[in-house]
């Protein structure tokens, strides 16, 4: 438990959106459980992602970046693996079409962050 005194609880992930051309949207609905990936690669179709339970997902301020949080590191990193895959690029030479949402750092949510 001295972790725990420590760090708080929780685990942190931070993840941008990569583009070339098309920016993608992201929405956090159904009370940061949800996310909707839109206009990636300049689809129409939309990518929704449930977040798995224990897990929230808010932007983090900056410009196409969200952030992944919650108590059970196995669900965070699945919740952001799962956001990741639902960008994978089909038919497409992935060496040049590096669009997508990838995890950009992960961290420890800490208790001093507030102040």
């Amino acid at each position: 438990s001295g972790i725990n005194a420590e760090y708080g609880q929780g685990y942190k992930y931070k993840m941008k959106s990569v583009y070339a051309h098309f920016p993608i949207n992201i929405n956090i609905i159904n009370d940061n459980t949800h996310v909707e990936v839109h206009n990636f690669l300049g689809e129409k179709f939309v990518r929704r992602v449930n977040l798995l339970p224990g897990v929230t997902c808010k932007p983090t301020g900056n410009k196409d970046e969200i952030m992944v949080e919650g108590n059970d590191v196995e669900n965070v990193s699945r919740s952001a693996a799962l956001i990741q895959q639902s960008t994978t690029v089909k038919n497409k030479d992935i060496r040049k079409f590096l669009d997508g949402v990838y995890v950009s750092e992960k961290t420890f949510i800490q208790e001093l962050e507030e102040s």
